[in-house]
């Protein structure tokens, strides 16, 4: 398959929608009545449009697409009732998406690239390597793909899947702005979060984009020798830069910070982890969630990555009341999806 040559319309902005429609004669108030369709209503086929005449929704169905992404599969996890989906792009890259409910929530995690490039030793995705960058399209198909399926509303979405959302940024982006319009049912900018392993330049760029939107850093150690030997990107971004981003993240958005932590065994769990992560989570408005390390068998690691280990689960409770006893909010996440390699670090497909 190769991707197509008529015009996608999903992934557009309202903006975008209107220059089209203007360009093929019509009014600009379409893009509006189209925006809310896909939307609002999630509908997908140009013949259910009903205030569209007839002979626009003819031509839209002959000269445009709005769905590139074909589900090949999905998985449901015993007992969470996660489940991930496996869609295939018109060029036949494979990429995974995954719902994830909760009590008070139903979350979907998106993917914004074909593989990675950072090579984090811990996550299997990075061990696929990497393809090329999705389309806004193709990032907003998921979250319409999967909630047509899916008999839960969802209400947040993270962009933890597969890829580096930073280094996809203007794809990031505009799919964010899809997400966070008025016109799109059931989403906010409270209920999005973007995670990144330390795009430094991006964190910047996406403070001073106005959305507002929620921001997580793989951190995974406060110490840059560790952090850059498990996440190689440190080495271009040390923790200095990061961090220094993210202060200002938090102080032009008003947002708290996330720092996302995995915790492997006798690599970040000591006490001296305890008292630089005090003193990192302490310098912003932030919280910690503490994320046993998921196995990456899978994918038949070598290295450093066939080395790694979770951290007892006793011992990550341990690890957290010591934080909490320094005043820092720290959350322990729970393992969902590992039965069917949806957890975090988890998502890879071998046949892209």
């Amino acid at each position: 398959m190769t991707r197509s040559e008529k015009p996608v319309l999903t992934g557009k902005t309202k903006g975008e929608l209107a220059e089209f429609f203007e360009s093929i004669g019509e009014k600009r108030f379409r893009a509006k009545q189209l925006f809310e369709w896909i939307y609002d209503r999630r509908v997908l086929n140009y013949g259910d449009m009903l205030n569209l005449s007839k002979s626009l929704r003819e031509k839209l169905e002959r000269e445009t697409k709005l769905v590139t992404l074909f589900s090949r599969a999905s998985q449901y996890s015993s007992g969470t009732e996660t489940k991930k989906y496996l869609f295939v792009t018109e060029d036949n890259k494979s990429i995974e998406a995954v719902v994830i409910p909760e009590e008070r929530r139903t979350t979907l995690c998106v993917s914004t690239q074909v593989g990675c490039p950072l090579d984090c030793k811990f996550c299997a995705t990075g061990l696929m390597g990497f393809s090329r960058n999705l389309s806004a399209s193709e990032i907003v198909q998921q979250y319409l793909l999967t909630q047509i399926d899916y008999p839960e509303e969802i209400t947040n979405i993270v962009y933890m899947g597969m890829g580096e959302p930073l280094l996809n940024y203007d794809a990031t982006l505009k799919s964010l702005r899809i997400f966070t319009a008025e016109e799109t049912r059931g989403l906010s900018k409270n209920r999005i979060t973007v995670s990144t392993s330390g795009i430094t330049p991006r964190i910047y760029d996406l403070a001073d984009s106005g959305l507002r939107v929620k921001i997580s850093l793989s951190l995974h150690s406060a110490f840059d020798d560790v952090r850059s030997e498990i996440m190689p990107v440190n080495k271009k971004y040390p923790l200095k830069s990061v961090l220094e981003s993210l202060d200002y993240y938090a102080r032009t958005t008003k947002t708290r910070v996330t720092f996302e932590y995995t915790m492997f065994d006798g690599i970040n769990d000591r006490d001296a982890d305890v008292k630089a992560l005090t003193k990192i989570i302490r310098r912003m408005p932030s919280k910690l969630n503490l994320i046993p390390f998921n196995s990456i068998a899978h994918m038949a690691p070598d290295g450093i990555s066939a080395q790694l280990k979770s951290t007892p689960y006793d011992k990550i409770l341990e690890f957290a009341d010591k934080l909490r006893a320094n005043n820092i909010t720290v959350m322990v996440r729970n393992t969902q999806g590992d039965d069917i390699a949806a957890a975090c670090g988890q998502l890879a497909v071998k046949h892209s």
